[in-house]
């Protein structure tokens, strides 16, 4: 009988772009901002990205938005999981504040755009461009999928 060998490489998809979003906005007045400004329709996501890693439970939210004239699909994924930790201490203080990210490389980016589909080189220039206009997003800029050693947790 045959043996068969399935690689995670098979199932990577390449096909996107990821823009990295530097913001103090929330996810909800974030994703409001690109509806307004980018004449897209961004709805949250019946589903968040859940993680279990070290005893900890950490979960991004996401915004989701299909461009059916050029088949596209838009992901709003947030970067930044906070969460509160009990201490078993005697201490003043019995609890601390933690942060998890879901890119932990790009630790100071707050959300991360991923467009998958048929797009140009042009359209996310010019995409950058109109996201950087937004008076409230501090900058924004196209992000190296390759480069990215938890690239694997945009799949999804």
């Amino acid at each position: 009988m045959p043996i068969y060998e399935v690689n995670i490489n098979d199932f990577s998809n390449d096909d996107y772009t990821l823009i990295g979003i530097h913001t103090t906005l929330n996810d909800y007045r974030l994703a409001y901002l690109l509806n307004k400004h980018l004449q897209v329709n961004f709805r949250r996501a019946n589903y968040d990205l859940d993680f279990f890693q070290k005893n900890i439970e950490s979960s991004y939210i996401v915004y989701e938005y299909t461009n059916t004239k050029l088949d596209q699909d838009w992901f709003l994924i947030s970067n930044v999981f906070k969460y509160t930790l009990e201490t078993e201490s005697i201490s003043l203080f019995g609890q601390s504040d933690s942060t998890s990210f879901l890119i932990p490389e790009k630790k100071k980016v707050d959300f991360f755009l991923k467009i998958e589909g048929g797009f140009d080189y042009d359209f996310i220039v010019k995409l950058i461009e109109k996201i950087n206009q937004i008076q409230q997003i501090i900058t924004s800029y196209e992000i190296e999928v390759n480069s990215l050693k938890s690239k694997d947790f945009l799949i999804f």
